[in-house]
């Protein structure tokens, strides 16, 4: 079945999704409107958009499309296209985090519209007996040019950004992120990214994130944590808490001895060991937990919900633009990656709302050969695809026989 045809194109949909006053607001808040002239902060939000959802290679290739396409953009709230380098001053000057509280204002307000958004097509590997909100916090480096950007280089001939991300399991949307240089330190960023979580949640990270000062404070606050053990860990066993069995091979309840870290975290925690599959191949891990209660297995079932953050980074620097940048200095960096995932919630909004069945980096293909087409949006994604199921075949039993050897 054809798309129905719309008066809009699809770029134009796509943008029509964020609130019409936020832009403008949050311009006045971060003082962008008052720097900018013929090229409004709309339209800068706009061609960022565009830049990320048709892969553009460069400045030149997004001011050219959208320049050849002037008369679309002027329906789309009076939008217009812009210069080189207005689009290069706009994202080297402006504020960047205009971007990031507009991130957070739509994912805000899509939630709010559509209640039951990122429920539908929750991550598989999601531990689904935890009625509480599983918080998975890890960071993923976007690997930049050293010798055109001097503000994030860690190392000689390095430089990259890094975004620490706080991500929902379940809806697999994120509630916090922050975009910084790579020469930051994981375990320094933990109490920031941690921050918002609540009392009764469960947080899951990776030995990158351990401190114990920041473990013992969030126990303080009645949060659940799980994450492996450092080898060089060093403690005594207070009892055992279970007896091993199938695949755990260890379950104790533990207290640090070195004074320093027995200062930082007082009280005792769990220790795990358990065999795992990892590539193919049974290893033995060790996890430890401050929650004494939940069976060993359920420990070893929410670290492996941690790989869903690795998919989560997996959509995002695979189909959207995070491999070639439009600017050099820190604010076009944060501009493009805050913008990259204000894409991406956009696009999850769709497939939701469009009942998308297919893989999630297949609808960047399909959106970004159509935008400039008056097709209606939700249409297009619901009746996409080639690969449909199978049709139904009447059960025939008389066609199982040979002629002249039928049933008695």
């Amino acid at each position: 079945m054809k798309p129905a045809r719309s008066q809009f194109a699809i770029l134009q949909q796509i943008c029509n999704l964020i609130p019409g006053h936020l832009v403008s607001k949050l311009a006045r808040k971060h003082g962008v409107e008052a720097k900018s002239r013929s090229f409004t902060p709309w339209s800068h939000v706009v061609s960022l958009l565009f830049a990320q959802l048709s892969h553009a290679l460069s400045l030149n290739d997004v001011c050219d499309t959208l320049g050849n396409h002037s008369g679309v953009l002027t329906t789309l709230r009076r939008a217009g296209p812009p210069s080189r380098n207005g689009l290069s001053h706009a994202n080297r000057e402006r504020n960047a985090n205009m971007a990031e509280s507009l991130f957070w204002g739509v994912l805000e307000h899509l939630q709010q519209k559509w209640p039951r958004f990122g429920m539908g097509r929750a991550y598989c590997g999601f531990p689904r007996r935890f009625r509480r909100i599983v918080n998975v916090v890890d960071s993923t480096t976007i690997r930049l040019v050293a010798n055109c950007l001097d503000w994030a280089k860690h190392r000689r001939r390095k430089a990259a950004a890094k975004c620490h991300m706080r991500l929902d399991l379940e809806t697999f949307l994120p509630r916090f992120a922050v975009v910084k240089t790579a020469g930051t330190n994981d375990a320094k960023e933990a109490r920031i990214v941690c921050a918002g979580i609540q009392a009764g949640e469960i947080v899951v990270f990776d030995k990158a994130y351990i401190d114990l000062k920041h473990l013992y404070e969030l126990t303080l606050r009645c949060v659940f944590w799980v994450t492996r053990a450092k080898s060089n860990l060093q403690y005594e066993v207070v009892r055992e808490n279970s007896a091993p069995k199938g695949n755990i091979l260890r379950d104790l309840i533990i207290r640090l001895t070195i004074p320093k870290s027995k200062k930082q975290y007082p009280e005792e925690m769990r220790l795990i060991e358990a065999v795992v599959e990892v590539d193919g191949k049974s290893v033995a891990m060790v996890f430890f937990t401050n929650n004494m209660e939940w069976a060993p297995g359920s420990i070893c079932d929410l670290y492996k919900g941690r790989w869903g953050i690795e998919v989560f980074f997996k959509q995002l620097k695979q189909g959207l633009q995070l491999a070639d940048f439009l600017g050099h200095n820190e604010s076009a960096i944060r501009w493009q990656v805050w913008t990259a995932l204000l894409a991406y919630v956009l696009l999850r909004l769709i497939a939701y709302a469009g009942h998308w069945g297919h893989a999630f980096a297949r609808l960047f293909t399909l959106l970004r050969g159509v935008l400039w087409e008056c097709l209606d949006l939700f249409s297009l994604v619901e009746h996409c695809g080639t690969a449909t199921s199978p049709p139904r075949f009447r059960a025939a039993p008389e066609q199982a026989y040979l002629p002249g050897f039928g049933p008695a």
